[in-house]
């Protein structure tokens, strides 16, 4: 089992630097969710399903929704859509399907196997994490939310396309604007 954390870790790590090393948005967040998976496959190796899970749920899915929804937001316009026309071919899908496949025959070795690592610990129902997370720790979740929501406005307003208004008595006989 260790050898599969270990091949988990190392997908991590290539995928992050994957997704640092694109310049496509839309593959650099395809890397990132491999790389979110495989650390929700090392949870899992070391005994932390409900981790796991919420890694899964929460990042890999809520998260990523919401920088795919940045994205398209933000519009870039004709000459972004032929680029990623271009950029969209079988062989840029080919490394993550790759990892990806290591990532989906190490879950399906595990399931069946029905090995994980011994836990010692106490175990802590998900009511009890959500009573903490919403009443010791609500300070920073609402700190966490402000600033996921400052940075999509801040992406937005950096991105947008300024218009410049002409009033109509400045207008010229004939322009168009």
């Amino acid at each position: 089992m260790t050898i599969l954390f270990y091949i988990a870790a190392l997908i991590a790590i290539v995928a992050s630097i994957m997704v640092v090393t694109r310049t496509n948005i839309i593959h650099a967040l395809l890397y990132m969710v491999i790389s979110l998976l495989a650390t929700a496959v090392m949870f899992f190796l070391i005994g932390a399903p409900f981790i796991a899970a919420m890694e899964i749920i929460i990042y890999a899915g809520a998260i990523m929704v919401l920088f795919v929804f940045v994205v398209m937001m933000l519009n870039l316009g004709k000459q972004a859509v032929e680029q990623e026309k271009r950029w969209l071919s079988t062989e840029g899908w080919y490394f993550p399907s790759l990892l990806s496949l290591i990532l989906l025959l190490e879950i399906g070795y595990l399931i069946v196997s029905g090995q994980t690592a011994p836990f010692n610990g106490r175990q802590i129902p998900p009511a009890e994490v959500g009573k903490e997370l919403y009443s010791t720790y609500l300070i920073g979740v609402e700190l966490a939310a402000i600033l996921l929501m400052a940075g999509i406005i801040g992406a937005y307003h950096l991105a947008r396309r300024k218009k410049y208004v002409v009033h109509r008595f400045l207008k010229t006989e004939g322009a168009e604007q």
